[in-house]
């Protein structure tokens, strides 16, 4: 059973690149550096789960880095202005959903190539995140907000909480819902579960609306934790986010992947990324490691599809 789930391999994987960190770094397993990779994996974590989504349905998000941006931006804009709390965090929330709505409108209804949309509203994302700042950081954001970044819950740290809170409401919503089947259906084959009677449009539009979402929610940890609204912020954090879900056993064309996969696979690259940084790769050839990894785990992915 374990050898026929999606996570399989994404687990030996794991397990593998964390067995040849330890051996060739100092204090790999120390409990200080685990937290700090768990850290450093929660808010690309978040991102990947709304990339899931959209990956399982056979589509891509291109802007959740820029979204996360303006999410981050316009919120600590907000608070700075003197906007009730909760209003603010709200607001920055409601304009990350809202760009997932309009990506899936265009994408369901529109019946455009996802990659074009989102790689528009990338664009148009980001712009407003430098026009609002006028391409510079926000700054004097209340004390209070520095919990969601930095503060910790049980001896739980913020971050790592939220990563974990919301893998477990997309393991929730995709295993054990008629929604989540409905993506994997619509990944899979979408005529034939149009042909079904399933409403492929609309679940095609709430898939991207929780992409946007989840890209809010990262824009809003990573703007605590540098408590400042960076208008630069989340530049390449999709490419990050996608490789997390390939790593983990998402197929790339849709249909099959599990969201335990995917955080493996942002697991994965942290592990990675503090391995290399702790053995002292330079940022070039880690660029070049990461590529040829991520190649492998593709060609992994679509071999052990078909042999399914």
């Amino acid at each position: 059973m374990l050898k026929q789930s999606p996570a399989f391999l994404p687990l030996l994987g794991l397990l593998l690149v964390s067995a040849a960190m330890a051996a060739t770094t100092d204090h790999f397993f120390s409990s200080d550096n685990l937290v700090n990779i768990a850290r450093q994996v929660s808010i690309n974590a978040i991102i990947a789960v709304g990339m899931t989504c959209a990956i399982l349905s056979g589509g891509i998000d291109l802007s959740v880095g820029s979204v996360m941006a303006l999410t981050g931006t316009l919120t600590a804009g907000l608070m700075v202005a003197g906007l009730p709390p909760g209003l603010a965090i709200a607001a920055g929330l409601a304009v990350g959903i809202a760009f997932g709505v309009g990506n899936g409108f265009f994408v369901a209804y529109a019946r455009m190539p996802p990659i074009i949309v989102t790689l528009a509203t990338m664009g148009i994302a980001r712009g407003l995140a430098l026009l609002y700042t006028g391409g510079y950081p926000i700054n004097d954001l209340p004390d209070w907000f520095e919990f969601f970044g930095r503060g910790n819950v049980l001896g739980v740290q913020t971050p790592i909480l939220a990563m974990l809170l919301v893998f477990l409401v997309a393991y929730v919503l995709l295993d054990h819902t008629p929604l989540g089947r409905y993506i994997y259906a619509i990944g899979g084959n979408e005529e034939a579960t149009r042909l079904s009677g399933v409403r492929v449009a609309r679940y095609k539009l709430l898939v991207y609306a929780i992409s946007g979402g989840t890209a809010a929610i990262a824009g809003l940890v990573l703007t605590s934790r540098l408590m400042s609204g960076q208008p630069n912020a989340g530049i390449g954090f999709e490419l990050d986010a996608i490789a997390a879900v390939v790593m983990g056993g998402t197929a790339i064309t849709g249909g099959r992947g599990s969201i335990v996969g995917t955080l493996i696979g942002a697991v994965m690259l942290g592990v990675l990324n503090n391995g290399l940084n702790m053995m002292g790769v330079s940022p070039y050839l880690q660029n070049i490691i990461k590529g040829v990894i991520i190649l492998l785990a593709i060609y992994i992915s679509r071999n052990s599809s078909k042999r399914a």
